[in-house]
């Protein structure tokens, strides 16, 4: 099979449709410090369905706020702009995610509940090492597999080509991906980042998940997006085929001031979190 040229990886990313202009505004309102919670309410409440899907995240374990938030407008109160902001991106995404990835062995809704659990863990791991802004963790490490949804048709092509890769060289599954079709998930997913003009600590998060050594523009988000990728694939959230071969960043620990007994006390901790599927149900 002949690799993908950049031009072929481009065509396929327009594929994936530009962010819905209401989670646009969604944006807009919550990065403008003059914006009230009824502003947030009159944006989202002007789609049932979202409404619908943010109120049910919102009252998740996740969230875990102890009485019941009935609005949109209780919930930028209680909870604050910038997660109503997260909450409304994964009901937007969650769709484009929810879809069969059989390139990667992934069955419908396994990407969009590996996506989601690894959101979850970074934002924990994030608000537990004091990180300034645990909701960029947390939209860095939702959107950090997209490319998979680009690449899957061109994966399952090669599928068998970039198994045998990985048994008989011992590259990992994303250094056999670039080896046979040119091209990694990360890098994609990247361009796709880029497309919906997402800052660039998100897009290298994306680019580099797989590789945080080479991070520049924020390494330790790109640490915090790498730990809670390989902590949801170890409690089995969403493992496809490339989780059996996944390579935990020793640089990424470090940077984290993470050891063995912190990650497993981490999946202890998320446990409860996973169990709710009100976290996955949008």
């Amino acid at each position: 099979m002949e690799k993908m040229s950049l031009s072929q990886v481009v065509a396929a990313v327009e594929e994936i449709p530009a962010l819905p202009q209401v989670l646009l505004r969604v944006m807009k309102v919550s990065e403008d410090p003059n914006s009230t919670a009824q502003d947030m309410h009159n944006v989202i409440t002007q789609d049932q369905g979202l409404t619908a899907r943010v109120l049910r995240l919102a009252n998740s374990a996740f969230y875990g706020f102890p009485r019941r938030i009935n609005t949109v407008t209780e919930a930028t109160v209680l909870l604050g702009f910038r997660t109503i902001r997260s909450i409304a991106l994964a009901a937007s995404v969650s769709d484009l995610l929810g879809r069969e990835v059989a390139g990667y062995a992934l069955a419908p809704g396994e990407l969009w509940r590996h996506s989601q659990a690894s959101a979850i863990a970074a934002r924990h791991l994030a608000r537990t090492l004091k990180h300034p802004n645990p909701e960029v963790a947390y939209t860095a490490a939702l959107l950090h597999d997209i490319g998979k949804v680009v690449l899957n048709r061109y994966l399952q092509a090669a599928y068998h080509q970039v198994l045998e890769t990985v048994t008989g060289s011992g590259l990992s599954f994303s250094e056999a991906e670039e080896r046979v079709l040119g091209f990694t998930h990360a890098q994609v997913g990247a361009r796709v980042a880029d497309k919906w003009n997402l800052p660039p600590e998100l897009v290298e998060a994306i680019a580099c998940h797989h590789l945080p050594e080479e991070a520049q523009v924020d390494p330790l988000l790109t640490a915090l997006v790498h730990v809670a990728d390989a902590v949801a694939m170890m409690m089995g959230l969403g493992l496809g085929v490339d989780g059996l071969a996944y390579p935990l960043s020793p640089l990424a620990l470090e940077r984290l001031g993470l050891d063995e007994p912190r990650v497993e006390a981490l999946m202890a901790q998320l446990a409860d979190m996973f169990a709710d599927e009100n976290s996955f149900l949008v």
